[in-house]
């Protein structure tokens, strides 16, 4: 295994054996490690990617870590590139404004605020606020923008130092980061220590209960290292002192989980008894629940292949859109390489121009794809599929566009 990466055995979150196979979805590269054309022919590195659960809190995790600091420091995803995900942003800081009561005299913090697609709100209410952003390069865009942003890996030292500076946090927000960190309780215990007995912790990250039911495996990449239920998180807050009150249902990812937190004691919502009260009947406290999902994927797999080899064989013309690590995961596990799909449209410019990890696909501009006369689109990121097709059939795109998650599925 590469000096990068490191194979672990007990659970990042309680320390309890990792039991159960979850997914197994062989080696590739890293997702979001996207290729130079100049070292096209230049080896990359590949690592397992394997999802075990925990026989204790029952966190499903990758048990081979690869390096956060080479991932994070330069980092390829923008949060702004998607219309949908600003929308999303915008009415979160409007809800939590009012539900905090939150003005000129109040401190909110963002953990992972990439290019400051969601503090950019605050900024225009007056609110002051921080952005904490390990990869410099994303860091340097909100800056630009006017959002403060300081660069560093967050957990307990630098919240201490940051609470030293700034006093406490009324709102630490942590959107789609949990599944991102090593060291999940040296991160919560940071969060604990940003809000004191002062604050509110927001935490969304998609639910392992929809990643289940709607076969979404490409969710299964290096950069994200755990998969989160209520159950399990619960577990990691209350670690930390935090207890939950409140929980939102998002369709967001595929389906997500909005989780808020206070320091513990605090009473539950019904909401968060209702979710406890799912997953308990679905049985996430047991084995059963995680057994049969890797089947499920590799029938999900097979039916890629047979679409692309009919439409191949047609001699239909194949692109995709979308460069999102989602569809990295896909086309990997899938063994799906150049030229049997043509190219892959993507609006950040920070892809486009590269190769895609492992399957070599070259990503270009959205414009550039519809001049390529294709007959069939693959549309990678499902989850924004309808604003995908909505923006290639403005751009004039009559063909095919399909999604192959869980099924094939032919978009209007």
């Amino acid at each position: 295994m590469s000096s990068n990466a490191t194979r672990i055995t007990a659970c990042r979150a309680c320390g309890a054996r990792l039991g159960a196979v979850f997914c197994d979805l062989g080696t590739m590269a890293v997702a979001n490690s996207y290729v130079p054309p100049d070292r096209a022919d230049a080896p990359e590195p590949v690592f397992p990617l394997r999802a075990m659960v925990c026989e204790g809190c029952r966190l499903v995790q990758l048990d081979t870590i690869v390096d956060a600091v080479g991932i994070f420091t330069d980092y390829a995803y923008f949060s702004s590139a998607s219309s949908s995900w600003l929308d999303h942003a915008a009415r979160f800081c409007a809800g939590m404004t009012e539900r905090l009561t939150l003005g000129p005299d109040s401190f909110v913090v963002e953990v992972a605020s990439n290019d400051g697609y969601l503090l950019r709100n605050f900024v225009a209410a007056g609110i002051p606020c921080l952005g904490v952003e390990p990869a410099a390069n994303v860091a340097a865009i909100a800056n630009e923008a006017g959002v403060p942003t300081e660069v560093f890996f967050f957990g307990a030292e630098s919240a201490r130092d940051l609470v030293a500076r700034r006093g406490l946090a009324d709102l630490v927000v942590a959107n789609n980061v949990l599944a991102h960190v090593p060291d999940v309780n040296d991160f919560v215990a940071g969060m604990a220590i940003a809000v004191g007995d002062r604050g509110l912790v927001s935490i969304e990250c998609p639910h392992l209960v929809n990643l289940v039911d709607g076969v979404q495996f490409d969710t299964i990449y290096h950069e994200h290292y755990a998969y989160w239920s209520l159950l399990s998180m619960e577990a990691l807050l209350a670690r930390h002192g935090l207890a939950v009150v409140d929980v939102e249902r998002l369709p967001t990812h595929g389906g997500s989980l909005r989780v808020m937190a206070r320091q513990a004691p605090a009473a539950a919502s019904d909401a968060v008894l209702a979710v406890r009260a799912e997953e308990k009947a679905r049985g996430l406290d047991g084995d059963a629940f995680y057994q049969g999902f890797e089947a499920r994927v590799q029938e999900v797999l097979a039916g890629l292949r047979h679409w692309l080899a009919t439409a191949t064989a047609e001699g239909r013309r194949i692109g995709a859109y979308g460069a999102a690590a989602k569809g990295n995961t896909l086309l990997n596990a899938a063994g799906v390489k150049a030229p049997a799909i043509l190219a892959v449209a993507d609006r950040s410019t920070a892809k486009q121009g590269r190769l895609l990890p492992g399957s070599h696909i070259p990503v270009v501009t959205p414009e550039a794809l519809l001049a390529m006369g294709l007959d069939d689109i693959l549309v990678l990121p499902w989850n924004i599929a309808g604003e995908i097709a909505g923006s290639l059939r403005r751009g004039g795109f009559g063909g095919r566009l399909v999604t192959a998650v869980p099924r094939i599925t032919e978009l209007p």
